[in-house]
């Protein structure tokens, strides 16, 4: 599937936890928004490296318990391994695009909420 859109618009006007947009055999491109005082979760991708870039909002990345801050225009590359977290610290929204490498989630995925996520984890469990 080709994909070319404005990446930056999209991510700032998705609402919802994670929407996958784009999949192809190799990649996968994801928006995601996480609320004041949430988080992504603590997770391990194994086989599978991803790219943050951050667009509205400020957080803080624990990369293998090292913490750093995030904010808008920063990317994050996580590779396959790294036990990863992303925490909203700030007051609004933490929104971003992500782009996994090999694709990790069903084309056409949507998780209206991290609730949601988390739920739709233990049914198909990719990352730990």
């Amino acid at each position: 599937m080709s994909f070319n859109q404005d990446i930056v618009k999209a991510a700032k006007a998705n609402s919802y936890f994670r929407e996958v947009l784009a999949t192809g055999p190799h990649s996968q491109v994801v928006v995601m928004s996480i609320p004041p005082g949430g988080e992504i979760g603590s997770e391990v991708h194994h086989g599978v490296d991803q790219v943050l870039v951050f667009v509205q909002g400020e957080g803080e990345a624990i990369l293998d318990g090292v913490k750093s801050a995030v904010s808008v225009d920063r990317l994050v590359l996580v590779p396959s391994g790294v036990r990863h977290n992303f925490v909203n610290t700030g007051k609004t929204d933490l929104r971003l695009f992500t782009i996994y490498a090999p694709p990790e989630h069903a084309v056409g995925t949507i998780h209206k909420t991290k609730a949601a996520a988390d739920a739709a984890h233990e049914v198909e469990p990719h990352a730990e």
